[in-house]
């Protein structure tokens, strides 16, 4: 580098987050929505071969599944860059949560209300690897809708488990829920230094 010459800019920090729930809870809808690039997924039609075995009451119109998962990116600024990893919902896609989870700071748990235990794994998978998470409640149009308090109760939440609410096809209500990831990560890191 010669004298007087602009030193290069420094690369953005990168953090990877998970974007875990139940089968249909609105996961592949929520990276699409707010990444910023064509969303990576591996959405595959449903087949007979999932019949008996994946549980799909309540989502008679779903037509696709994750089978793998989902990828996206969005800079929040010119210092962080969030990788955002939707995990498979149904049970026998679990075993690659392991594999996703590695070297993520934390997660959104998506909860659809019509069908709430069916997030019950991704909550216990995040509480007992002390990952930070989040939780966002999906509104489907016909779900029912529960205060804070009801859904704390429901899914046995700790106090500091941030729960948020909105449609996960809105760009502004996937945001708020990385935004508050982000933000409880960043005080578990300060906590823990």
């Amino acid at each position: 580098m010669s004298v007087g010459s602009d030193p290069l800019p420094r690369p953005p920090n990168t953090a990877k987050i998970l974007v875990a729930g139940g089968f249909g809870t609105g996961k592949t809808t929520l990276v699409a929505s707010v990444s910023e690039i064509p969303p990576l997924n591996t959405e595959e039609l449903l087949t007979v071969a999932g019949v008996g075995v994946d549980d799909t009451t309540g989502l008679e119109h779903k037509r696709t599944t994750t089978v793998a998962l989902d990828f996206g990116r969005i800079t929040i600024n010119d210092q962080l860059v969030l990788y955002l990893f939707g995990t498979p919902g149904q049970e026998r896609f679990w075993f690659m949560w392991n594999e996703l989870a590695a070297g993520a700071v934390g997660a959104v748990v998506m909860v659809d209300t019509r069908r709430m235990q069916t997030s019950f794994a991704a909550v216990d998978f995040f509480e007992s690897r002390r990952i930070p998470f989040v939780i966002l409640v999906n509104h489907f149009e016909e779900a029912p809708r529960y205060r804070s308090e009801e859904l704390r109760d429901a899914l046995n939440l700790e106090e500091e488990v941030p729960i948020l609410q909105g449609d996960a096809r809105e760009r502004t209500a996937a945001k708020k829920a990385l935004v508050e990831l982000v933000e409880k990560a960043l005080q578990k890191t300060d906590e823990n230094h």
